[in-house]
């Protein structure tokens, strides 16, 4: 299963800027016995996160939303090619739309 975790805080400019309800998203890997965020600092700069239930809800109390999905991340996954989150999530979940630009715009295709 997947999980895609959305938030409207970053420390970032330019999402400040672009982006309107959601600022950030990150995909969350749920294996049998762990869960691993891929959690997008910058380009080429992208870091595995381990979590447990007990994280995502203090996670949900800070404001983040989270989408489950049915699913596996593909095996052939490279997460440090991607310049934004939007595109490490799209790669993650194998979503191949040049629109979706902005976490929000990915909040609603998922919806």
């Amino acid at each position: 299963m997947i999980i895609i975790a959305f938030s409207n805080k970053t420390s970032k400019i330019l999402p400040r800027l672009l982006c309107r309800n959601f600022r950030h998203v990150a995909p969350i890997n749920v294996t049998e016995n762990n869960m691993i965020m891929y959690q997008f600092v910058r380009p080429k700069i992208i870091k595995k996160i381990s979590l447990n239930m007990r994280d995502i809800h203090i996670l949900g109390m800070y404001g983040w939303k989270f989408i489950y999905i049915n699913g596996n991340i593909p095996h052939d996954f490279n997460p440090c090619n991607a310049k934004t989150c939007v595109q490490l999530t799209k790669r993650a979940i194998k979503l191949h739309n040049w629109r979706i630009q902005t976490p929000y715009a990915l909040y609603n295709i998922l919806k």
